[in-house]
This record gives C-alpha cells, sequence and structure tokens, in this order.
C-alpha cells in the first residue's frame, strides 16, 4: 500500500517560466531511462521476488523514491509551464525569437497537457511498459538497474549542463546525486550476487549441458590478429 505525503521529497521550484527547457525534462520522466521507467522496473522486479526479503524490500524501497522523483520532475515541468507567453502562431513571422521558442517547445504541453507534465519523452512519444525489464532473475535485474541508473544521470548531467537556471539546477543536483547512491547500490548488490552464485546468468544451467569448448573461446571476427591479443 501507498500513501502520498502532501510535499515534494526536495523542493522542484525554476526562477523563471521555460517551456523549452521544460520539453527538454519530458525525457528524464517518461522517456526510456527516465523515472516513469525506473520507478515501475524496480516495482515489478521486487513484487515478482520470491524467498529473499532483504532485495525485495530494497527493490520495494527504491521504487518508491522513484514514484517521489516522479512528482518532483512533473512539478518541476508544469512550473515551468506556468507563466509562459501564451503566444500566436501568427507572431512567428514577426519575430524571430518567438519562431525559436515555439519551435523548441511542445504544443501538447498547453493544447492537450493544459500546461503540465505528460507520461511521454522529449519528443512527445508516449512512456511504453517496453523500457521495463523484470525477468526474475536478480542478477540480471540488478545489471539492468545499474544501467539505467548509468543513463538516467548521463541525461541528468547533460540536462544540468544545458540550463542557467539556479532552481532547476538545484533540483538536478540532487537527482544526480541519488542517481550516484543508486549506481553504487546496485553495483555492490551485482558483486554481492556474484560471490554468492556466479558472474554466468543463469547460474543453475549445467555446465555439462553446455559446449564448453566453445564457452570460453574469443571469436575474432575482424582483419588481423590485434583484437584476439588485446590490442
Amino acid at each position: 500500500m501507498f500513501y502520498h505525503v502532501k510535499e515534494l521529497q526536495y523542493h522542484a521550484k525554476p526562477e523563471r517560466p521555460d517551456p523549452v527547457f521544460a520539453k527538454k525534462l519530458q525525457e528524464i520522466l517518461g522517456g526510456q531511462f527516465g523515472k516513469i521507467s525506473v520507478a515501475l522496473q524496480y516495482l515489478f522486479q521486487g513484487w515478482n521476488t520470491r524467498g529473499n526479503d532483504k532485495y525485495r524490500d530494497l527493490l520495494m524501497e527504491n521504487g518508491t523514491e522513484e514514484l517521489a522523483h516522479i512528482e518532483m520532475l512533473a512539478t518541476m515541468i508544469a512550473r515551468l509551464l506556468d507563466g509562459a507567453p501564451d503566444v500566436e502562431i501568427d507572431e512567428t513571422a514577426k519575430n524571430p525569437v518567438v519562431e525559436a521558442i515555439l519551435g523548441g517547445s511542445t504544443p501538447q504541453h498547453s493544447i492537450v497537457h493544459g500546461l503540465g507534465a505528460a507520461p511521454k519523452d522529449s519528443v512527445g512519444n508516449s512512456w511504453t511498459a517496453d523500457y521495463i525489464i523484470a525477468s526474475g532473475n536478480l542478477l540480471a535485474d540488478f545489471r539492468a538497474n545499474l544501467n539505467a541508473e548509468s543513463q538516467g544521470r548521463l541525461q541528468a548531467v547533460r540536462l544540468y549542463e544545458q540550463t542557467d537556471d539556479p532552481g532547476v539546477r538545484d533540483m538536478l543536483s540532487w537527482l544526480i546525486a541519488r542517481d550516484t547512491m543508486h549506481q553504487n547500490q546496485w553495483y555492490a548488490a551485482c558483486l554481492e550476487l556474484e560471490e554468492i552464485e556466479d558472474i554466468i546468468v543463469p547460474s543453475t544451467f549445467p555446465h555439462e549441458l553446455q559446449k564448453d569448448k566453445v564457452a570460453y573461446t574469443y571469436y575474432s571476427n575482424s582483419a588481423g590478429a590485434k583484437s584476439t591479443k588485446g590490442l
């Protein structure tokens, strides 16, 4: 069961409206590696975990935190859109600055979503459950989580570098720090599982049933021998 506390995990208040950057922020909200993806990825992995309360709790706690990050980003996007100038399309012919703003913003933010965030990426593609991974194998899933946090942090850092709004940077700086923690966390969990089981997934398949002769042989498909020698 989830409860909604009427406060943000961290404040999300821009200094000024910016519909163009609101569009960019949609990527880390509803994109492939956005907060909607990781929240549902962790929650479904947690709901599907059997017989290991430690890892189930880890997944559920992180999934719940990511729901809070969705709320922060949705709030920030709405505030970036709130108060943005309502400009007639015909004005673009007279004012190249206005044309640039309209060209970089998302019309659906005002037409469909009433100046609010949407479960979409930065170019308007709707979020899809195809983005999430929940295989039932903890090591495989934790590796996917590490990748998701790596990609998410990479995008958040790039967004940080594309704005000079102090309020937006403050929120992104906080999210970047949490992504740092989550990367370290999933990496540590992977190492722990590799020590308990094996590096290879799944570890339950008998080695005698695979063709071990080719299981540890590097095939070079490039001209020359440099790749086989590690050059």
